[in-house]
């Protein structure tokens, strides 16, 4: 018998960690900026513990938004996640 409780399991792209998507902070890039998944277009997953270590996010940021600014892909997810309040 099913279980009706299942949470969807994401995984984050920094750490390859598997975890329940309510816990996960969504992004997405568009046109080189990164921002907050709006609904439309692919999107990608950060979990907390890799959003307090910048060396470890930094190279899937530059990945996923295919762009070689890491400084700026960097300044830009510390606003998101201070706008958001997810840490």
């Amino acid at each position: 018998m099913p279980s009706m409780n299942k949470k969807p399991v994401r995984m984050c792209v920094a750490c390859r960690g598997r975890f329940s998507s309510d816990v996960l902070l969504r992004l997405q890039c568009k046109d080189g900026l990164l921002g907050e998944f709006t609904k439309f277009g692919r999107s990608f997953y950060i979990c907390s513990g890799c959003l307090k270590n910048e060396k470890k996010y930094t190279k899937s940021l530059m990945h996923q938004c295919r762009s070689a600014d890491a400084t700026y892909l960097s300044n830009q997810l510390k606003e998101i996640v201070a706008h958001n309040g997810k840490s």
